[in-house]
């Protein structure tokens, strides 16, 4: 897995990354919590996303937002962290040019991001979103969400509580041509603390069953 550092918005940024064997395999990208937090690409939860992804044949990227490890400049809320994230897809994408879709999985802060620039980015096809804030952070911008992913969360999340949760993915079940699918977890809290062998066993069965062609509206295609 190699260590790379690449330009940002505010100086450079560092991530581990592993490419596809594949060409023109997917790319995904995984999102750590808050950086104020204590959250970092090590993060235990994204990088057990990150080899699922991986072990899949997925071109793999995790990094750490502007202020935190290597990576330079300072947190700035949500905004910088943000254009950190797309720039790192740019990166990515340019070191892969055959690669035509892409995931975007985050947790807590990192789901925030990852879902705004589900926004801006159409190549963006399916999403994990893992314990994220609505009750803390502005979701409105998910007007309409373009694509269909998981939010999966803890019944005992005090961060998150699960009435805000489900009025998010109530929210967005009210829209077309895209499926949410939900999860809760029951007995874990917003850390997941001894649940999350179940949280991965939940986000790969879900990733295996898009790549199937699953979870998604008929007239959506399956990833190639």
């Amino acid at each position: 897995m190699p260590e790379v550092i690449f330009t940002g918005p505010a100086g450079r940024l560092e991530g581990r990354y592993q490419p596809s064997t594949e060409k023109n395999a997917p790319i995904a990208m995984v999102l750590h919590p808050h950086p104020q937090f204590g959250g970092t690409m090590n993060n235990q939860i994204v990088y057990n996303l990150f080899y699922m992804f991986q072990k899949r044949g997925f071109t793999t990227l995790r990094f750490n937002f502007r202020s935190i490890g290597r990576s330079q400049g300072e947190f700035d809320h949500g905004a910088g962290e943000l254009s950190d994230a797309a720039a790192a897809l740019d990166w990515v994408q340019s070191l892969h040019p055959d690669s035509k879709s892409c995931w975007i999985a985050g947790y807590s802060f990192g789901a925030w991001i990852g879902m705004q620039l589900l926004m801006r980015r159409p190549e963006i096809e399916g999403f994990i979103s893992i314990a994220p804030q609505p009750n803390t952070y502005d979701f409105s911008f998910l007007a309409p969400c373009p694509s269909s992913g998981l939010i999966i969360h803890g019944s005992e999340d005090r961060v998150a509580p699960p009435k805000d949760v489900q009025g998010l993915v109530d929210k967005l079940h009210t829209q077309k041509g895209i499926l949410i699918t939900q999860k809760t977890i029951e007995g874990a809290n917003h850390f997941f603390s001894d649940h999350s062998e179940t949280l991965l066993a939940e986000c790969a069965d879900y990733l295996d069953a898009r790549m199937r062609g699953e979870l998604v509206p008929e007239n959506v295609k399956r990833i190639k």
